[in-house]
């Protein structure tokens, strides 16, 4: 409730500022895409060797360009299941295992095929935003529809990472992909 709180105060402060409308509308998406990022975490489970230690650190990481802004830095003050989170920009990840959650930005489209064959099975939940990243192996893929922020699953690329998805989560994506018991909500 408090990281609700807090995007919505960053929010409300994105639309005071005389910025234009375009600018806006993408400050907003990027707030909700990061609630979003936040409360993934409640819905998927991560196996145990997804952390080193008991008292290791759930780190989200940005990789490439940041679109989020101050959006992201809202959940750095969060826990995640009892872990405090970090959060991680970089325009090159060495070791992107060491990650629960890597958003793959959409400045990394050409190198998104050799980003997800370095993470091999590591189990990192991989979300992207941009058109394509579902269908070459991203686990969660932002899209925007009607101007709301939806998104689409693959449940396949999530079985190979170890990642369990919540069927609650899985109903409310707009697409789940090579799930056959799983159905995307109405």
């Amino acid at each position: 409730m408090a990281v609700l709180k807090r995007l919505i105060s960053v929010l409300l402060l994105f639309l005071a500022l005389p910025w234009t409308a375009r600018a806006q509308a993408a400050a907003s998406e990027y707030a909700v895409k990061a609630a979003f990022l936040y409360n993934f975490t409640k819905f998927v489970e991560w196996p145990p060797n997804a952390f080193s230690g008991e008292r290791s650190q759930f780190r989200v990481c940005v990789l490439g360009e940041d679109p989020f802004g101050k959006s992201l830095r809202v959940i750095g003050d969060e826990s995640v299941a009892g872990r405090r989170v970090s959060l991680l920009q970089a325009e090159e990840i060495r070791q992107p295992e060491d990650c629960q959650i890597l958003f793959i930005s959409r400045s990394e489209r050409d190198r998104l095929s050799q980003i997800l064959a370095d993470l091999g099975e590591a189990p990192v939940l991989t979300v992207g935003d941009s058109g394509g990243f579902l269908d070459q192996g991203v686990i969660i893929n932002f899209t925007l529809e009607n101007g709301k922020v939806r998104f689409e699953i693959n449940q396949e690329a999530a079985e190979r990472a170890g990642i369990k998805i919540s069927s609650k989560l899985l109903r409310l994506a707009t697409r789940v992909k090579g799930s056959p018991g799983a159905q995307p909500g109405p």
